[in-house]
């Protein structure tokens, strides 16, 4: 991942470019604190070297029961791995016995790509059930016949790593499906989820079977995928294509939401919400056109159907405008009232990206949109490009991909204003600047956790101590208050 967005067929991600004209800003900016200084303590908890033990982690990183941090790498691993990359990895970073000493890698599993009938490269994170078997999904790889450039490297594939069940045995890896073709779902993208049933639900930034003005060089505008687990023991997982995104048809001033970030959240009826990158308001002099993808971008919302077997009915809930922020990168996050927050990669007009509140609708309104926090690019940084995370407190904590002050980017945290100030409002705080090798740098495309003590844990794709990538090849971090 790099820092503008506009996509790029030989490495399959997105680099951005300000595309609309400035405008008054219809939303009331509520973020008046701003406090330049870092004031939480950063440790880099491990550096990739690039070779076997992987580079460019990416997505959210997971705890099992003993302390154990678990992620993936999108490279490294196997230089013979025939895939856009080196396939990537699956590794466990152990905390020390003693204080001070440093955590111990264990590289769990080489992906192989689609030649081994295996995942190559994953776009997003882990997500851990109650047994410790670890799930994900790759973007390339698996038995699909989809082609790019000339080359079959594979539709993609969501696998499962199960823990050895003896002590120092190996983890062994099951792909639980691989998409067949880009009808199905292309390039999955993001962090999955589980629901309450054991279903598996991300997405796809291509494919779906819908849409034909998203990309050049890969199929139709993405989808959200549903995968079920077997009735039987040992029988197969099954994927449904839960809604096809269509994009904005050319010409047109308004369209569907087209290529989902993955990072999908549930409310308590099982309506899933999530954002896509491009789609949504096309219109001139705001979001028309741009080097990578038509539109600035949505909010949507999948609801359920009321009978088996029905049609799940989508909505966009909210079509930025630029003005508004442009182009979320990751998804969103509900608060306990069902309210939905998330950032922009960019917007206003040459502005650096912002973090936004959707309000759920009265009874007779829609979601309404609130302006929480402009990114300034200098002390604050800029382009954020995760998903935000509440803490126990009430707070938001998020990432900047890049900045001025703090080139390789931020940790921030924003405060809601105590109520007995009489003020309404949030407060931005750096928690950590990231400076590049040996610190890590570019925190983007992942997921931050949080634990009991405050305490929280992401990688960067960029930095650390690894010589063999340019820029560095990743670190895990963890950051104290």
């Amino acid at each position: 991942m790099f820092l503008t967005m506009n996509h790029n067929p030989a490495d399959g991600i997105h680099f951005f470019e300000p595309k609309s004209e400035m405008l008054a800003l219809l939303i009331v900016v509520l973020a008046a604190v701003s406090t330049a200084s870092a004031n939480g303590h950063e440790k880099v908890l491990y550096s990739f070297q690039g070779g076997t033990d992987g580079a460019t982690p990416v997505g959210k990183v997971v705890f099992d029961t003993a302390g154990n941090l678990y992620g993936v790498t999108q490279n490294g691993g196997s230089s013979s791995c025939p895939s856009i990359y080196q396939c990537g990895t699956v590794y466990q970073l152990a905390p020390p016995a003693k204080k001070g000493d440093p955590w111990t890698e264990t590289v769990l599993y080489v992906f192989k790509g689609n030649a081994g009938s295996d995942g190559a490269s994953p776009f997003g994170g882990l997500v851990i059930d109650g047994a410790g078997n670890l799930f994900g999904a790759t973007a390339y790889g698996g038995t699909g016949d989809c082609v790019l450039l000339g080359s079959k490297l594979g539709c993609g594939a969501v696998f499962e790593l199960s823990p050895p069940k003896q002590k120092d045995g190996k983890w062994s890896e099951t792909v639980l499906y691989s998409f067949p073709t880009a009808m199905q779902g292309y390039v999955p993208w993001g962090d999955l989820v589980f629901d309450n049933a054991g279903n598996l639900y991300g997405a796809t930034q291509f494919g779906g079977g819908r849409g034909t003005t998203c990309n050049g060089f890969y199929q139709d505008c993405g989808a959200v995928f549903e995968l079920s687990p077997p009735k039987t023991r040992g029988g197969r997982w099954t994927e449904k294509v839960l809604y096809g995104f269509k994009g904005v048809r050319n010409g047109a001033q308004f369209g569907d939401g087209a290529n989902p970030n993955g990072g999908l959240v549930l409310d308590d009826k099982g309506t899933i919400f999530g954002t896509t990158f491009f789609g949504g308001n096309n219109e001139k002099g705001k979001c028309q056109g741009g080097n990578g993808g038509t539109g600035c971008g949505t909010v949507f919302m999948l609801q359920p159907p009321t009978t088996k077997g029905g049609v799940w009915t989508e909505k966009v809930i909210h079509r930025f405008d630029a003005q508004n922020g442009s182009n979320p990168s990751a998804g969103i996050v509900f608060d306990g009232k069902g309210d939905l927050y998330g950032a922009t990669s960019a917007g206003p007009k040459n502005g650096y990206g912002l973090v936004f509140e959707l309000k759920k609708p009265s009874r007779t309104g829609g979601w309404t949109e609130t302006l929480l926090s402009l990114l300034n690019d200098r002390n604050e940084g800029g382009y954020p490009m995760s998903a935000l995370v509440f803490s126990g407190k009430g707070e938001l904590y998020g990432t900047a991909s890049s900045g001025d002050e703090f080139r390789g980017g931020t940790l921030f945290r924003l405060s809601p204003t105590p109520k007995k100030t009489g003020r309404q409002g949030w407060s931005f705080h750096v928690l950590h600047g990231f400076t590049g090798s040996p610190d890590g740098a570019y925190p983007a495309a992942t997921t931050l956790v949080l634990d009991k003590l405050g305490n929280v844990f992401s990688n960067t794709q960029l930095g650390g101590t690894g010589q063999s990538c340019q820029g560095g090849c990743g670190a895990v971090y963890e950051v104290s208050p």
